[in-house]
């Protein structure tokens, strides 16, 4: 029986026959994307979805183009060129970070091989080189040899695999609704919902109060931890911030451990943004006391410089990513454990996963750790020195001097009936300057006003392009303000 179609498809797949179409494929590519980079004056075009969508919306998917160059040619007109650009330094938004060239070596590698790191038989030398790289971030936490981990697809999902942890360390006795989890009003959002996923209640996950700093205060969590034993609560685990999204916060992490030691109750530590100082020669003091949380979040396509998507959830005690453990006749029975073949599958929450290791197994090999800790640090340079242009600047008020990256500050009219317009001001600055695409900054709020924020992870990125991104902002809050003072009420 003859299979036509499958024939004439054969020469698509990647194998020893079609080495050099794939050669000719990737160099076509990773050529589009360089001669893209080169060009790219700016973070981003300033298209809008209204205009791309129409585009994207008329491909025929049902009818192939049969040719790489042409299918290069329709992606830069449906992505490359409007794409936005995390390595520009004016790309000041969220917690995306330029990448390292060793990574997207890795990148290239991973994906042709395509390894599935859930067992052994998927993926050999790769499952050790996942583990080798497990055992030393745990080292740079501080860590003993009990210590295990797992990569994942992200802080949110590492979140979500330490508190299901704490949640089956915890609920002996106890029923879902009595249980709880803490954290400060400054934590992530994925640890709420990590909390909706594993059943527990609407008020399960509690929040306690920060200081000036936006840290979370010692005092309160003691308050809380107090409050639930004496209503009978069980507080399943305390999430500490080492690196807060909105500011940069890094909560008390020694006090917060002792508290949680007195109390027996689980530390996890999300460090997905600030995991970058675990490589800083100057700063790694910051994280001073993460040694002592029972699990710790890890995110190196934050701080570390690497492609989306390279995580990592860590252990102190290895043996309680029992709970998410589950054995398959098909995949991972338990006679494979009991030979000791490691199947990485048997502590992850997913099944299929990507050989993600390897990106940072190869930046480690090339530059080293202290080499990714120097830009991580110069990042950290440039926002204490940003800080300072902001606070001194009389157009803007400053939240918070953060002890990383960030910087959230806001725009503010000159006295008169338009400072009340200071809110809107400062959203429509935001959209101004992303339609632009001259620059791209964040927004978030602050005790219910509108404030902008930078989150810098560009070494590239230099004092006077902030100095340049701050005019450009007061220039379109303020043509804002002019535009409606007319209107406003002028008492």
């Amino acid at each position: 029986m003859t299979y036509p179609h499958a024939e004439a498809a054969r020469p698509y797949l990647f194998n020893d026959r079609t080495l050099e179409d794939y050669r000719a494929a990737m160099a076509a590519g990773t050529g589009r994307v360089a001669d893209r980079i080169r060009r790219a004056d700016r973070p981003f075009s300033g298209v809008s979805p209204e205009r791309l969508a129409p585009e994207i919306a008329a491909i025929d998917l049902e009818r192939p183009l049969h040719d790489h160059a042409a299918a290069l040619d329709e992606l830069e007109r449906v992505y490359l060129r409007d794409a936005v650009y995390f390595h520009h330094p004016r790309y000041l938004a969220h917690l995306n970070c330029p990448v390292v060239i060793p990574a997207l070596l890795g990148e290239a590698v991973l994906s042709a091989v395509n390894s599935s790191l859930d067992t052994w038989d998927q993926s050999a030398g790769g499952t050790l080189i996942e583990r080798r790289l497990i055992e030393w971030t745990a080292g740079r936490i501080g860590f003993g040899p009990a210590a295990d981990g797992v990569f994942t697809s992200g802080g949110s999902q590492s979140n979500l695999h330490a508190l299901l942890l704490a949640r089956e360390e915890a609920r002996a006795g106890a029923s879902l609704a009595r249980l709880r989890v803490i954290t400060s009003e400054a934590g992530h959002f994925s640890v709420r919902k990590a909390a909706n996923l594993l059943g527990l209640g609407p008020d399960a996950v509690v929040t306690v109060e920060t200081d000036a700093d936006r840290r979370m205060r010692p005092a309160a969590l003691a308050r809380e931890l107090d409050r639930c034993r004496r209503a009978g609560l069980v507080v399943m685990a305390v999430v500490a911030t080492a690196g807060t999204t909105d500011f940069g916060s890094i909560d008390p992490l020694p006090e917060i451990a002792s508290l949680c030691e007195t109390a027996g109750v689980w530390l996890h530590v999300d460090a997905a943004y600030g995991c970058g100082l675990l490589v800083s020669r100057r700063r790694r003091h910051l994280l001073d006391g993460v040694e002592r949380a029972d699990s710790v979040t890890v995110d190196f396509h934050k701080s570390f410089f690497q492609p989306v998507s390279s995580s990592a959830v860590l252990v102190r005690d290895g043996a309680t990513l029992r709970h998410a453990a589950h054995h398959a006749d098909y995949l991972n029975p338990r006679r494979m454990a009991e030979r000791g073949i490691p199947n990485q599958v048997d502590k992850s929450l997913q099944t299929t996963r990507r050989f993600d290791a390897l990106k940072l197994w190869l930046t480690l090999r090339v530059m080293g750790p202290d080499a990714v800790g120097e830009l991580f640090d110069e990042v950290v340079d440039r926002a204490a020195a940003s800080y300072a242009l902001v606070a001194a600047d009389p157009r803007f008020e400053v939240v918070t001097r953060s002890p990383l990256s960030t910087l959230v500050f806001r725009y503010v009219p000159p006295e008169g009936p338009g400072r009340k317009l200071a809110d809107d001001a400062n959203l429509y600055a935001r959209e101004a300057l992303a339609a632009s695409g001259e620059a791209v900054v964040a927004g978030t709020t602050v005790d219910g006003r509108h404030y902008l924020k930078f989150t810098l992870l560009n070494p590239e990125t230099t004092l006077d392009d902030i100095a340049h991104v701050l005019d450009l902002l007061a220039g379109h809050a303020q043509r804002y303000v002019d535009d409606l003072v007319p209107l406003a009420d002028p008492r």
